[in-house]
């Protein structure tokens, strides 16, 4: 089998294989943590929410709450306003919808058909 193995899959990875984008991956990475995908839900119906609001409704440390935040907002998940002290976190709705998009092209890109062995003969 031809290509480089996979890292801590044993797969191989065929050459000229499509692989997501340095945005999609960091999308991909804020959504993988159960406690992100909690916090993000307290944005779904468009709040606009400061830290300590998120941290006291998801029963977390204002510290761990502001870390994983900023995760989502690397992410492409969340947009935040600086207001004096306060910083505030919205769903980036049109953010997601690009990325949405790039997941969905990636998902359903054309592979390339696998090297065929040659004939005996």
């Amino acid at each position: 089998m031809s290509g480089r193995a996979d890292a801590g899959t044993g797969r191989a990875v065929r050459p000229g294989a499509a692989v997501p984008g340095d945005d999609l991956q960091v999308f991909l990475k804020a959504l993988t943590s159960g406690t992100r995908q909690k916090l993000f839900a307290h944005f779904a119906d468009g709040e606009e929410l400061t830290v300590g609001e998120v941290a006291e409704r998801a029963g977390l440390g204002p510290s761990t709450t502001s870390e994983h935040l900023a995760v989502l907002r690397r992410g492409g998940l969340l947009q935040s306003t600086r207001s004096g002290k306060l910083v505030r976190y919205r769903a980036d709705r049109e953010g997601i919808a690009e990325l949405l998009g790039q997941l969905h092209s990636y998902l359903l890109a054309p592979s390339e058909p696998r090297d065929t062995p040659p004939a005996h003969g």
